[in-house]
């Protein structure tokens, strides 16, 4: 699907809600959200670090998913979630409101970029320990989710959860937002690996996940598909281990996940054409490392970056290259 088409569907659909002729959100009549067939996917920073704050009205162009990073977990009512303008940030940008973020969200998605929140983080958990726990998670997200217009979920928790529980959760989030619900993963490569906490999760609930992008950055040296150790900051780091989730789930649900700038990881930031390397290795069979696959992807996804803020820092340093060379693919 074309970006251009994207766009027109997402301004039809605004407008008939404008009219009352929509479907309610939570329909499970809803069309499904079309992602476009190569997708550049950024974190919008909730908070305030040495990355340039924004609002959501002032991402790029160039993405076609914004991930909101990231829901909070209520103290007062284990399991549950609570998301707004960080305080910090409202500052930092000389008032931004929460009635101002819904405008923006809205708009984005008028435009044919698609919003989801994400839970977790480096610091950031849910405690889904129990059903009490799971239940008040799914009404919670669920309440943020239509009152922000959020199409989905981004999994991102970095401490381990418990993976029937989150499955469950998952499972009933889709119930109440319909079949438009979409479903990313930000897993680390070590959870990744063989037996891995998000490879239990995603056996789970296989057929709703809309892309899962791992993280390969902040991480040591890991096992490839093919047998052989591989070293954060190379081509074959990305390759061999996107190769495992490929031999899981369908191409067009995965995504490569990268840092936008050396500043925004601890380790493994790699020049964009490291990047788009990768892109042509997994897609095509050209430019690869060590490892080639046995046959190319043309189907996969795309690619994620932590974090739009930073690529913003950069002045689009990231987003750019890495968006004309996934234009070019399409």
């Amino acid at each position: 699907m074309s970006r251009l088409f994207r766009i027109l569907t997402a301004a039809l659909a605004a407008a008939l809600v404008l009219t009352g002729l929509s479907a309610p959100a939570n329909a499970d009549t809803a069309a499904p959200v079309a992602l476009p067939g190569k997708q550049l996917t950024g974190y919008w920073q909730n908070f305030v670090n040495g990355a340039t704050p924004l609002r959501v009205s002032d991402v790029s162009a160039d993405y076609d998913v914004i991930v909101l990073a990231f829901a909070e977990a209520d103290p007062a009512r284990p399991g549950a979630v609570t998301f707004g303008v960080d305080p910090g940030l409202s500052d930092a940008l000389g008032g931004y409101t929460d009635a101002q973020l819904k405008a923006d969200i809205a708009a984005k998605k008028a435009a044919g970029v698609s919003v989801l929140l994400s839970i977790g983080g480096e610091r950031g958990n849910v405690d889904l320990s129990g059903p009490a726990n799971v239940t008040r998670f799914v009404d919670s997200f669920t309440a943020i989710a239509r009152e922000y217009g959020i199409q989905g979920l981004d999994v991102d928790l970095e401490h381990g959860f418990d993976v029937a529980n989150m499955a469950d959760a998952i499972q009933r989030l889709r119930a109440e937002l319909g079949a438009g619900f979409l479903l990313t993963m930000a897993p680390q490569t070590l959870d990744v690996q063989p037996g891995g906490t998000y490879l239990r999760l995603i056996d789970e609930v296989r057929e709703l996940i809309t892309v899962v992008h791992t993280q390969y950055y902040n991480s040591g040296s890991m096992n490839g598909c093919h047998g052989q150790v591989v070293h954060q900051g190379s081509v074959d780091f990305i390759t061999a281990q996107a190769c495992i989730l490929l031999q899981r789930l369908r191409p067009e649900q995965v995504s490569l996940g990268l840092p936008a700038t050396r500043s925004a990881a601890g380790s493994g930031y790699v020049a964009p054409d490291v990047v788009t390397a990768a892109l042509d290795c997994l897609a095509t069979g050209s430019r690869c490392g060590s490892y080639v696959p046995a046959e190319p992807f043309p189907g996969l996804s795309g690619v994620m970056t932590w974090s739009v803020n930073w690529d913003a820092h950069s002045g689009g340093a990231f987003s750019r290259p890495v968006r004309a060379h996934l234009d070019a693919l399409t």
